[in-house]
């Protein structure tokens, strides 16, 4: 079965289907948290059968298809190392991109082994900017090495972690940096075929990619003998149907070879048996658009960005709640009182209760840790994360328990239903303080009960979806306990 064609069984697990997308209002936690400053728009989103939990517009949240205003967009790090040309007006075009630099170093890198490379981007510390912040190098080396007659290298567009845009507007506006990370990494692991799976709620985005495509194949960029070296890749775009799982990296694989996107048991990695059961790289967007930088001016001087453990600049999408909501490039290590107050500018709502960064499976950083640094280490060790970078701040106008409800809600709709702590548990819990809103309370007992429910998740889970929902339900504990406790009595 070729990339993209799925069976029948499988489509069924999809919400969006293989049709255009429509007009769907927005679902998503950066929606949730806005929902009093439209409430109509809120009530379509929550009204019909069918979800969209992103739609990659939370600057100007609640949103809904077909308002597309483009957000700001700064760099607030010493050098520009993915937002430069976006920041700038976007390059869309191969003209206007190379006159700005594009494919430059991947004719540099093509000069020299790809060993090299490899070498270059393990010195730079480059960690993954998908979520889980796994080391770039040693994905690209264990990929090199693996034997195996085909290699691939899959680009994961699929960014649903509500409260993130920053792989849209790469896309839309900076596709063949996008494309030369995806040719430095092919290049690197020996990859002669790669694919793009866009999700489906970006539609302008697979449109833009299509045309950057055929403009870089025309240019010799792409396909045999790329700029009249050796290599030579072939790069496709497959657009998703509409489901959160498919960011998570196997399922991802799964929906690409046609079949039902369920989470894989690990090992085997990917590295080694991959999509159709060959070594395949999985990178997000934003990593893939780092590797330009590193192949033109080295690892060094780019891990000289950021702090130890989390080096050079991380994109982060700010939402509406903001007096200024965008796209804000920063160094790794700014603290996120700066992200916060100076660089959004505050809420312009009412006073922060919490923000959420890189998703809603995600740990809440409460006011009085916001003089924590942007970094991997140091989120992790107050129960919150850098993620994918979305930065949805929240205000009194939301609960904790009304946050609660919401995100297990979520996971609950987008669980794959492959394992019982996540089919069952997320269910429970959503139940639980669905009747906390109702009622205004629930019995003492139930307390106890989503607890365990959500200490269960986060340890027997199967993948990230419900071990997040668990990691998200004990950074409440940890610092809401007391208005937790308040729903129970």
């Amino acid at each position: 079965m070729k990339p993209g064609q799925h069976t029948p069984e499988a489509e069924t697990f999809f919400h969006l289907g293989q049709g255009p997308l429509g007009t769907h209002a927005c679902h998503g936690t950066a929606c949730f948290v806005a929902r009093h400053l439209d409430p109509a728009r809120w009530r379509q989103a929550t009204s019909g059968e069918t979800r969209v939990y992103c739609l990659g517009q939370c600057y100007r949240a609640p949103s809904i298809t077909g308002e597309d205003a483009r957000p700001e967009v700064h760099v607030r790090a010493p050098r520009a190392i993915t937002l430069g040309r976006v920041a700038s007006g976007g390059a869309r075009a191969l003209p206007e991109a190379t006159r700005q630099g594009a494919y430059a170093a991947l004719e540099q890198a093509l000069s020299s082994l790809p060993e090299a490379f490899i070498a270059q981007v393990e010195r730079s510390g480059l960690r993954g900017r998908g979520g889980a912040g796994f080391p770039t190098g040693r994905k690209l080396r264990a990929v090199a090495a693996a034997p195996g007659e085909e290699k691939y290298v899959v680009a994961n567009a699929d960014e649903g972690d509500a409260g993130a845009y920053i792989d849209r507007f790469l896309m839309e506006e900076d596709p063949h940096a996008v494309l030369e990370g995806l040719l430095l990494a092919a290049y690197a692991v020996g990859a002669r075929r790669a694919t793009v799976y866009v999700r489906k709620e970006y539609p302008l985005a697979a449109c833009v990619l299509h045309v950057a495509l055929h403009e870089a194949h025309r240019a010799g960029l792409l396909g045999p003998r790329i700029l009249g070296s050796d290599f030579s890749c072939e790069v496709s775009v497959e657009v998703g149907r509409g489901s959160y799982l498919c960011g998570e990296e196997t399922a991802l694989l799964n929906a690409l070879e046609g079949r039902r996107p369920f989470v894989r048991a690990r090992p085997p990695y990917p590295a080694q048996a991959g999509l159709f059961g060959q070594p395949t790289l999985v990178q997000n967007v934003e990593t893939l658009a780092n590797l330009p930088w590193i192949a033109r001016h080295g690892g060094q001087a780019y891990a000289a960005l950021g702090v130890p453990g989390s080096r050079g600049t991380k994109v982060l999408s700010l939402n509406s709640l903001f007096h200024h909501p965008g796209l804000y490039e920063v160094e790794l290590g700014t603290p996120v009182r700066t992200v916060v107050e100076e660089l959004g500018g505050g809420l312009r709502t009412g006073p922060l209760k919490g923000v959420l960064i890189g998703g809603p499976l995600a740990g809440i950083l409460p006011p009085h840790l916001l003089d924590t640094p942007l970094g991997f280490d140091e989120l992790q060790a107050v129960g919150a994360s850098v993620g994918h970078g979305g930065v949805v701040a929240f205000d009194t106008h939301t609960s904790i328990a009304e946050l609660v409800h919401h995100v297990f809600s979520f996971g609950a709709y987008e669980s794959c239903g492959r394992c019982t702590p996540c089919r069952l548990g997320a269910r429970h819990v959503e139940q639980l303080f669905a009747r906390v809103l109702d009622a205004g309370t629930a019995p003492r007992s139930s307390a106890a009960d989503w607890e365990e429910v959500a200490e269960a998740l986060r340890l027997t889970s199967l993948c990230g979806h419900g071990t997040g929902l668990g990691d998200f339900a004990r950074s409440v504990l940890r610092h809401y306990r007391e208005e937790v406790a308040a729903c129970f009595g």
